[in-house]
């Protein structure tokens, strides 16, 4: 019999995963991911989802699957691998999605080596997500879920072929109201347990005050200018802005001025107008490709420039082994560095990388 591991923090969606991977045929082992303390973040015990009540709920599920729990402390990683970065990327003026680091660098990374160390063959998750494997080449793909409105794929494009061979996404045939359905038909605590939206170590959503307590430091006043050098008035420190942001400026002006770019050598925050955010264009390093081992002629593709954007017609050139270019038919609005830009062909995923 075949052993698999399922993440699990708490919610219904890992939870009825958990009970899928038992339904097929697998020994079944539920583990949640200890990642930080509380206090490290500065936050309270109740406002994340790394709270003894997750852990409590992830347990309840198991004992009624009738499988182990376990907890593993992955908290030095995380602090590498995921809060480090999220600080070094606002400190450098770019923008992370550290959803995407804590994917690639804990669960896919950190989580599959440590099932493999203790005889786990596979890993499971509660991702809208779905992998198969192209009979013509033998590579690994991954694509969309069927529920268009709960897809994950742009979070998981930076899985390697190894990783997706031992990686099972039950949910990903399924709706939200269907996992729903499934964890109330099996008395699941958490079948109405609401979603998580925020970065879990940044559950009030105040990241620059969480950047400050995070790095132990000021973050200096400096100035807010316009595309042509002029001089508008002074910003608060650079960590308190994101490429698009329009509000929380204080400052006035006849129309409306949007935060165009983010200088970290400077300290300066770059000011503009609406039509001054977009681009036709982005270039992407720290690049992951699925579908293909590499682009070698150029290819069309739709584009995903963040989560919760609509995928934009768009031709790709891959210009070395470590980047991509990506030529919009229409600029696109706020392109932002240090998000991920994810690349498909109909549903399944192509690969990503990283904007800069």
């Amino acid at each position: 019999m075949e052993k698999a591991i399922i993440a699990m923090s708490g919610g219904v969606d890992s939870s009825v995963a958990a009970l899928l991977v038992k339904q097929a045929g697998y020994e079944a082992m539920g583990v949640t991911l200890r990642l930080y303390d509380n206090e490290d973040a500065g936050i309270s015990r109740e406002k994340t989802c790394c709270s003894l009540d997750d852990v409590n709920d992830a347990r309840s599920v198991c004992a009624r699957l009738d499988i182990p729990f376990y907890v593993f402390n992955f908290t030095d990683s995380f602090h590498k691998e995921v809060m480090d970065r999220f600080v070094a990327a606002y400190e450098s003026g770019r923008t992370p999605n550290p959803c995407i680091d804590c994917n690639r660098y804990i669960k896919f990374d950190k989580l599959m080596s440590r099932a493999e160390e203790i005889g786990f063959d596979k890993v499971a998750t509660g991702h809208y997500a779905r992998v198969s494997q192209d009979e013509k080449t033998g590579r690994w793909l991954l694509k969309k879920g069927l529920d268009a409105s709960k897809d994950q794929s742009y979070v998981l494009y930076s899985l390697t072929q190894k990783q997706l061979s031992h990686l099972l996404l039950p949910l990903g045939e399924l709706t939200k109201e269907q996992t729903r359905k499934i964890a109330g038909e099996n008395g699941f605590v958490n079948a109405k347990k609401r979603d998580s939206q925020d970065i879990c170590f940044v559950p009030d959503g105040d990241y620059a005050a969480f950047i400050g307590r995070y790095a132990g430091k000021e973050f200096s006043p400096g100035s807010f200018v316009g595309t042509a050098g002029e001089v508008y008035g002074q910003h608060k420190g650079i960590i308190h802005y994101t490429v698009g942001q329009r509000k929380g400026l204080g400052l006035s002006f006849p129309q409306p001025m949007y935060v165009c770019g983010v200088d970290p050598v400077k300290n300066q925050v770059l000011l503009g107008r609406h039509e001054e955010l977009f681009s036709p264009e982005l270039t992407a390093g720290d690049i992951n490709l699925i579908s293909k081992p590499e682009i070698s002629t150029p290819m069309r593709v739709k584009a995903k420039i963040r989560y919760r954007q609509a995928e934009q017609p768009a031709t790709v050139v891959q210009t070395s082994e470590n980047e991509l270019k990506i030529t919009f038919d229409e600029p696109q609005r706020a392109i932002t560095k240090g998000q991920a830009v994810v690349l498909y062909d109909g549903d399944t995923v192509v690969g990503g990388g990283t904007i800069f």
